[in-house]
């Protein structure tokens, strides 16, 4: 689908107090908004991710998994694969939770 660069930079940290920590890449153009499945290219390594695109805002936010480096200010490269669900609210923090579970069940399976 897509692929983009970009500088890690801090967000709100409402995915690492969820602990689903994220890596922010500002974009240059709006994208489809969307959870999407991926890859980030960081220090020669391709880590599978569950990527979050922002409809309302030039913002993508990568889960990447099984990792735990602290990566602000460096540069990533993002690959946007499949879409797996469209952008929704929730009702409560839990229920954001259990669909990010089910998300990442989804994309480690593929």
């Amino acid at each position: 689908m897509n692929k983009v660069k970009g500088i890690v930079i801090e967000g709100k940290k409402l995915g690492r107090k969820l602990g689903f920590p994220t890596a922010n890449v500002q974009l240059q153009d709006k994208l489809n908004g969307g959870v999407y499945t991926g890859f980030v290219f960081f220090d020669s390594q391709k880590l599978k991710s569950a990527i979050f695109i922002w409809p309302d805002k030039k913002l993508l936010e990568a889960h990447i998994l099984d990792f735990t480096q602290n990566i602000y200010g460096r540069e990533i490269e993002v690959e946007i694969k499949t879409k797996i669900r469209e952008v929704f609210k929730f009702n409560s923090q839990a229920e954001l939770i259990a669909q990010i579970k089910k998300d990442l069940e989804i994309i480690r399976n593929l």
